[in-house]
């Protein structure tokens, strides 16, 4: 197989959303830390949204992104939590995957803690090829072709072969 046709896992966020509730967010951003063992950062507002009574620059969440052999430690254990199960919805026609994890204490190491009580995350993991940098890079961004993207079926098979993951419909 061609390397630049190699699909590799760019990064893993996890996120918490906790609105308006700033006693929510600081076990979310406890939780995050406590899995990990790094420290998220909190997610701001952009939008005023006076029905929910948010305005600029209210914290509203937490997240955090991990890369390389990180990202691939945690994943594995995020999955374990999943019983290495997920949805072939989970997957979008990009190739990126998003699960959620209802209650923290079913990722392996993870014990219970009475302070946050009991929460879930959402898991976003993104996938990349060989020369996916061109639609980041400062000088002659250019569009990935079509034809190097990554779609579903590739990313399935790719979480199939690599995390031995059961994909159901």
């Amino acid at each position: 197989m061609n390397s630049m046709r190699q699909i590799s896992v760019e990064k893993v966020t996890l996120n918490i959303g906790a609105g308006k509730d700033q006693t929510k967010l600081e076990k979310g951003l406890r939780l995050i830390g406590d899995i990990t063992g790094y420290k998220p950062v909190k997610t701001f507002t952009k939008k005023r949204i006076q029905e929910w009574g948010l305005r600029p620059g209210l914290p509203i969440g937490c997240k955090l992104t991990l890369r390389k052999a990180r990202a691939l430690d945690l994943l594995k254990r995020l999955l374990e939590a999943k019983d290495n199960t997920l949805y072939v919805s989970n997957v979008d026609n990009e190739g990126n995957v998003s699960f959620g994890i209802n209650e923290y204490i079913d990722i392996p190491g993870v014990k219970y803690n009475p302070d946050i009580g009991i929460m879930g995350l959402q898991v976003c993991i993104t996938l990349k090829r060989s020369g996916f940098r061109i639609k980041h890079r400062a000088i002659k961004r250019c569009i990935i072709p079509r034809k190097h993207r990554i779609k579903k079926e590739e990313a399935i098979d790719f979480l199939k072969n690599t995390f031995n993951l059961k994909m159901s419909e």
